[in-house]
C-alpha cells in the first residue's frame, strides 16, 4: 500500500506556501486518519460494494461533518479548510468524500440555511458528530438533479403533507436516518426531513456499481408519506432551494478532484 504523509508531497504548484498553519495542520490530520484508520479497509469494502461504517464516529470526532456549517455542534471553519478535508478524503477513495459531501453540504447545509430552530437544534448536532446519517432526495429517474423536471409530489392535507415518488442514484440512501427530500406542490418546489421508519418511506439498494463502490448507493420511494408541518424547512422556496445546496456540494467535489488526481500521481 503506497501512502504519502508528508502533506507537501506532490505539491508541485506550492500551494502550501499559501496555508495558514491551521490549515496545514488539518490536511495533516486528515491524510494521517486516511492512512491509518481507513486505507486499511477500503479494498475489501470496495470489492463488497460497501461503505465502512465503523470509520464514521472518527469522521465525526475530528470535526470532518460540516467542517463550515454554522449551527449548533457544527465547526464552523473556512469554506478552505472544508476543501482541503474534501482533498485528502479523496486521496482515499471517492465514496468517502462522497460521504463527508452529502452529509457536509447536502443535509446538513440546508438544515442549517433553511431549517427551522427547532429542526437545527435537532439534528445538526447529531449529524456533526456522526450519530445519525443523512442523504439528499433530489435526483430522479427521469430527469437527474434538474429539478424543474421534478414528479415526486407534495400535496397539503389538513395541516400536513403527503409525499409521492422517488428519488434515484441516491447517497447513503440505505444508512440514513433523515433524508432531505425535494418535492414539487401547488406553489412550486419544498423541502422536507424525512426519517427513516415514517410509514411510507422506503429504500432500495443499487448493486453492481462499477464505480464509486464503497458508496451507500440507492433509491428512496414515497407511498402516501404523511408529514406534519414541522417535517418541512420553512426556509426552502422555490428552485433556489435546492439548487444552492448541489452549488455547496459542488465546491467540495472540485477539491475532492484534486485530490483524486494527486493520489492517481
Amino acid at each position: 500500500m503506497y501512502v504519502m504523509t508528508d502533506p507537501n508531497s506532490g505539491d508541485f504548484y506550492r500551494f502550501s506556501r499559501n496555508l495558514s498553519e491551521d490549515e496545514r495542520s488539518v490536511r495533516y490530520t486528515v491524510r494521517r486518519f486516511v492512512e491509518q484508520s481507513f486505507l486499511p479497509v477500503i479494498r475489501q469494502h470496495f470489492a463488497d460494494g460497501t461503505f465502512p461504517m465503523e470509520i464514521i464516529p472518527e469522521l465525526g470526532a475530528l470535526g470532518l461533518l460540516g467542517p463550515s456549517i454554522h449551527g449548533p455542534g457544527c465547526p464552523g471553519l473556512s469554506a478552505t479548510v472544508y476543501g482541503l478535508i474534501c482533498q485528502e478524503l479523496e486521496r482515499g477513495d471517492s465514496g468517502l468524500r462522497s460521504f463527508a459531501s452529502v452529509q457536509g453540504s447536502l443535509v446538513m447545509w440546508p438544515i442549517a440555511t433553511y431549517g427551522s430552530e427547532e429542526q437545527k437544534a435537532k439534528w445538526l448536532p447529531e449529524l456533526a458528530a456522526g450519530r445519525k446519517i443523512g442523504c439528499f432526495g433530489l435526483t430522479e429517474a427521469d430527469h437527474g438533479s434538474d429539478p424543474g423536471g421534478m414528479e415526486t409530489r407534495a400535496v397539503r392535507d389538513g395541516e400536513g403533507w403527503v409525499l409521492d415518488g422517488s428519488k434515484l442514484w441516491i447517497t447513503n440512501a440505505n444508512t440514513a436516518d433523515v433524508a432531505v427530500v425535494w418535492a414539487r406542490c401547488d406553489k412550486g418546489i419544498v423541502g422536507f426531513l424525512m426519517e427513516r421508519g415514517t410509514p411510507g418511506f422506503s429504500t432500495n439498494t443499487i448493486h453492481g456499481k462499477y464505480s464509486l463502490r464503497a458508496s451507500d448507493t440507492g433509491e428512496l420511494v414515497f407511498d402516501e408519506v404523511r408529514l406534519p408541518e414541522s417535517c418541512r424547512l420553512p426556509g426552502a422556496k422555490g428552485l433556489r432551494a435546492p439548487l444552492s445546496c448541489l452549488n455547496q456540494a459542488r465546491y467540495g467535489i472540485a477539491w475532492g478532484a484534486v485530490g483524486a488526481a494527486s493520489d492517481c500521481y
